[in-house]
């Protein structure tokens, strides 16, 4: 049984928690929650550690007590069972620019709720691809939780230059923009590419996009959330 936070495991756990650098460096993250911990197991991301209470009957599992538990959590009401796996991809789905399919990608998001609220709409509506570059990273224990899983077990690419990797795309690319775009109409395959909360997409980004589109808006709104704003646009691909 575990009972100091000041053991090696407990503390490379929280290390990998709380650390986005920990976690690409190490090849590991971090997940909370008996359901998160069984879909990273049913789609292949190998367990380096396995943590949880008496309250569970976890094979392989390292015993914690409550209290370190309550600690090492990052809810409000931890459920009691941990673990840290192996980064089993960086990137999947399409190694290159596709030639099909329905994608999102995503610039410098910063919000891991809103990243982990996208995937999880991209999963239920059938999106092919979640395209990421920059910004949160998809690991974090947030955009897990948000995602409700999704993010293990959608193809996510991860990609350094946004606009490079548009440049060589075959699909046909929408930026969306908050004026002046395009209206909702969209192709059957093509890539919508949302940006940052704050900032928008870059000007190099919309630039490498052959569209601009818009979400028409009434009264005094100026744009939506970047999760409720990747919503309808995902809607309007697979519709």
């Amino acid at each position: 049984m575990i009972s100091s936070m000041q053991n090696a495991q407990i503390k490379f756990a929280v290390k990998l928690r709380d650390s986005a650098r920990a976690r690409r460096e190490q090849g590991l993250f971090f997940l909370e929650g008996y359901r998160l911990c069984m879909d990273a197991l049913e789609h292949g991301f190998v367990p380096e550690l396995l943590f949880c209470t008496d309250k569970h009957d976890l094979s392989g599992a390292l015993r914690i007590s409550e209290s370190v538990a309550q600690k090492l959590g990052d809810t409000v009401t931890p459920q009691g069972v941990f673990g840290v796996f192996k980064v089993v991809r960086t990137a999947g789905g399409f190694a290159s620019a596709p030639i099909c399919g329905k994608l999102i990608a995503l610039e410098n998001l910063q919000d891991p709720a809103n990243l982990g609220a996208i995937a999880r709409t991209a999963e239920a509506l059938g999106i092919d691809d979640l395209v990421v570059s920059g910004g949160c990273d998809v690991y974090h224990p947030k955009a897990l939780r948000a995602s409700m899983g999704a993010l293990l077990r959608l193809p996510v690419t991860g990609v350094d230059n946004l606009p490079a990797w548009l440049q060589t795309c075959a699909l046909p690319s929408f930026a969306a923009v908050p004026c002046n775009g395009e209206g909702l109409t969209l192709p059957e395959h093509c890539v919508v590419v949302i940006g940052n909360e704050g900032n928008g997409l870059s000007e190099s980004a919309i630039a490498a996009c052959a569209h601009k589109i818009t979400i028409p808006m009434r009264g005094r709104a100026e744009s939506l959330n970047a999760a409720a704003a990747a919503a309808i646009f995902m809607w309007e691909m697979c519709k």
